[in-house]
């Protein structure tokens, strides 16, 4: 059976390092802690806040949080750049993006 869930807050970081090196960006500091209105934040000197609860969903939606934070170091903005970029790395991001929609909704909803 295929794993789709993190094992731990070391292989999420990994992959947030792997992912860096990939698309040439550098963190400064790295940090999964409670967020209670987003997946993710980063600034602009090189710092990736990424909320724990993406540690209990499946991997591919903690990539695509990855993927989004580490384009907003070049690309600011979610226009037509950053989504071309995204369908580059994840393709089928989109999906991924309404999956985490419905998870954050559901939440709201508790």
């Amino acid at each position: 059976m295929v794993q789709t869930k993190w094992q731990d807050k070391v292989e999420f970081k990994t992959c947030v390092h792997e992912y860096a090196k990939r698309m040439n960006v550098s963190v400064k500091s790295l940090y999964l802690r409670p967020m209670k209105n987003k997946w993710a934040s980063c600034s602009t000197d090189g710092n990736l806040n990424f909320n724990k609860e993406l540690l209990d969903i499946d991997k591919d939606l903690g990539q695509y949080v990855i993927v989004h934070e580490l384009l907003h170091f070049n690309v600011p903005n979610h226009g037509k750049l950053w989504k071309s970029l995204m369908t580059a790395y994840l393709g089928y991001y989109e999906k991924l993006e309404d999956r985490l929609i419905e998870i954050a909704t559901s939440k709201i909803k508790e």
